[in-house]
């Protein structure tokens, strides 16, 4: 979704609500979900990597994604929506997708290019977010698409793990996982190109103001 606009024509589309515009609640549900998302981090690269208890690891994982998708259904379910929030539900996300995918290159689960095309994806929009608030603007809205492609890789990760095992669910598994974190890994770096594109907007915006 796209940031409000500063100023709308008359007769205008009201812009969408920005994060700067939220309650400043922080002890909500959804907030509790994705701090509880944000703990299972250092739990789950223990799993993956000291004992190497993938069992474990996936369910992690999955309770991982099970939460990226309630909290913000709760948020507003409840009318529970806040900064705090919008802040900790994609910093909670890209941290996982990050984490997860350091720690399968450690195991040779997925290659390092893959992991290096993703890391260059978060650092872009690093500068981006440096370049909105130069210009006087909040973070971007998390887009629908940048949601989807999360859910989707969230849920592609269990797959690898399984994949790269031994025996008959290992084989079964192998093609869907792959299939799914390739999707989901274009997706992820299409919603990028997508804030890029609405960031660019932005900025002209606010050079065509002054």
């Amino acid at each position: 979704m796209a940031v409000g606009e500063r100023g709308t024509a008359e007769g205008a589309k009201a812009p969408p609500v920005s994060r700067d515009e939220l309650g400043d609640a922080v002890w909500t549900v959804p907030n509790a979900l994705s701090v509880l998302r944000l703990l299972g981090v250092p739990l789950f690269l223990w799993l993956l990597l000291g004992p190497q208890a993938d069992g474990w690891a996936v369910v992690v994982l999955m309770v991982s994604g099970v939460t990226d998708w309630a909290d913000g259904k709760l948020a507003r379910a409840l009318g529970q929506s806040s900064r705090l929030g919008a802040l900790l539900d994609p910093a909670a996300d890209r941290l996982y997708i990050v984490a997860t995918l350091v720690a399968f290159v450690l195991r040779d689960v997925v290659p390092l290019w893959f992991v290096a095309v993703i890391v260059a994806r978060e650092l872009l929009l690093a500068v981006v977010l440096l370049v909105l608030r130069a210009h006087g603007w909040p973070p971007l809205q998390v887009h629908y698409l940048g949601k989807a492609a999360t859910f989707i890789l969230l849920y592609a990760f269990p797959g690898l793990l399984m994949a790269d095992g031994t025996g008959w669910l290992a084989t079964v598994i192998a093609p869907p996982a792959y299939a799914l974190t390739i999707w989901g890994g274009a997706l992820y770096l299409l919603a990028a190109v997508l804030y890029v594109v609405q960031a660019v907007g932005l900025v002209r915006q606010s050079r065509a103001e002054r």
